[in-house]
């Protein structure tokens, strides 16, 4: 059991309450109880989904103007989006028809418009919105979230991350890092269907269900005599608690991840019985439609179940890369948006929106000109932008039908109401009702936290 299912991200440790999965009581009155998280890895275009950008096309095919010629852009030229952008709710957001069915909730959206980071790559960037920095090393934002407030399920992990492969960087987006390892994310492959394989060696297969107990209760007995014999052994406590939550698993984990459980039109609507585009496998970060359908899917059984923190990647390396042509975002979009929606549905429809935080984005968004270096052999691509970019906010206490911010008139820079990382950070965990300038942790003689030195509520975000 050790080197099966704690493997995945399980060991634990023991320091007394401050290790403790038990739930705990936030800093203030939450508006929120739970996150979902739903990373596009690779980095969506803004000006091709939620920041409609007019000017593109008056200066289609042209340098940028002005005061921007000075803009990093590679000898390409500025790009108007291929995609059509409408008005939807009584709030008159505007979204591409990328996003048509999860424009149906735009008065549950908040969509932030001036989100900006500090490096243009995937890894730094891609480890800075999970962690808060750009290098590794420090625990992610589902650890810090449950070490602040436990899980209300001692049956399941308090963090899960789901992924149809790894996405670029890998484990360190789910580490506790120097937080006890109580708080590291569990890893679940999301292309799997059965649960015996997203969760492997969690059955009892040898004996009784009392003859495992009686296993597990002397295995422990002697952890614990060990132990006491060394005093602080940050493995061997990794090693108890691994133990004593994959044994409590055995009963209701694997009904929890298993989606055949839900009917036949629940699937449908999530789009979580597809399984096509397996002729693009060979390609490193091609998905199968269904992937992240089944990773939403399975997110909001978790988030039933009282699970802290989930996150939905959507899939393999970073499937939204697209460098040589923005075309293929029509195909990643058909892969998200509809279970994108049918997740927001059923969140409504039961009352769990209101209490669960609902993010959507990805590292970073998109550069409004065209890509003609070397290696691009498609002249209809975006490179990465960290200047300005969208990150979509649902549920859980935020502004519904509410544009936060403004990217310049080509889409390219943050100018209004600018947001970072630390910022959107900040306000989370301030919806969740923790202060984060007091959700520390004393390591290497500093006290860490999330947001490092930085970091603002952006109060215009809450309802």
């Amino acid at each position: 059991m050790t080197n099966g299912f704690g493997a995945i991200g399980l060991a634990g440790l023991l320091h007394g309450e401050s290790a403790s999965l038990l739930p705990k009581k936030p800093h203030f009155a939450p508006k929120a109880k739970q996150v979902i998280f739903l990373f596009l890895n690779g980095g969506p275009s803004q000006v091709d989904t939620f920041d409609p950008k007019p000017a593109l096309a008056k200066y289609h095919g042209k340098p940028m103007p002005g005061e921007f010629k000075a803009a990093k852009q590679e000898r390409g030229t500025l790009m108007q989006s291929p995609f059509g952008f409408k008005r939807y709710g009584q709030s008159g957001l505007e979204i591409s028809d990328l996003f048509a069915k999860t424009a149906a909730h735009a008065d549950d959206l908040c969509v932030i418009r001036s989100m900006h980071t500090d490096l243009p790559a995937h890894q730094q960037a891609i480890m800075q919105m999970n962690s808060g920095r750009v290098i590794p090393g420090f625990p992610s934002w589902g650890a810090w979230t449950t070490y602040g407030l436990g899980t209300e399920n001692a049956n399941l992990p308090g963090f899960i991350a789901l992924c149809a492969g790894v996405p670029d960087v890998g484990p360190q987006l789910w580490s506790s890092s120097f937080l006890p390892a109580a708080y590291q994310g569990t890893y679940v492959p999301a292309d799997e269907t059965d649960p015996e394989k997203m969760i492997q060696h969690l059955r009892n297969r040898t004996g009784s269900a009392a003859e495992q107990k009686r296993r597990v209760e002397l295995w422990q007995k002697l952890n614990r005599m060990e132990l006491a014999e060394r005093g602080g052994d940050a493995q061997l406590e990794g090693r108890i608690q691994s133990m004593e939550v994959a044994y409590r698993m055995q009963a209701e984990a694997l009904e929890a991840f298993d989606i055949a459980k839900e009917t036949a039109a629940v699937r449908a609507r999530y789009g979580a019985d597809q399984f096509e585009n397996e002729s693009e496998m060979h390609i490193k970060s091609a998905t199968r439609d269904g992937d992240f359908a089944r990773g939403c899917l399975v997110a909001r059984r978790l988030i039933e179940r009282g699970v802290r923190a989930v996150q939905v990647y959507a899939g393999n390396d970073k499937p939204w890369d697209s460098h040589h042509d923005i075309l293929v975002h029509r195909r990643l979009a058909r892969q998200a948006d509809q279970p994108i929606a049918a997740l927001l549905s059923d969140l409504k429809a039961s009352g769990l929106l209101k209490e669960t935080i609902v993010i959507i984005g990805g590292e970073f968004g998109r550069r409004p000109w065209t890509e003609v270096a070397g290696r691009i052999n498609v002249q209809n691509g975006r490179n990465h932008n960290n200047e300005g970019f969208t990150t979509v906010l649902a549920g859980g206490g935020v502004k519904g039908g509410y544009a936060h911010g403004a990217t310049d008139e080509f889409g390219y820079q943050s100018i209004e109401k600018k947001v970072h990382v630390h910022d959107m950070h900040a306000t989370v965990l301030h919806l969740l009702g923790l202060e984060h300038t007091k959700l520390t942790y004393p390591y290497s003689g500093r006290d860490f936290r999330l947001t490092d030195v930085a970091g603002n509520v952006v109060k215009e975000l809450i309802a």
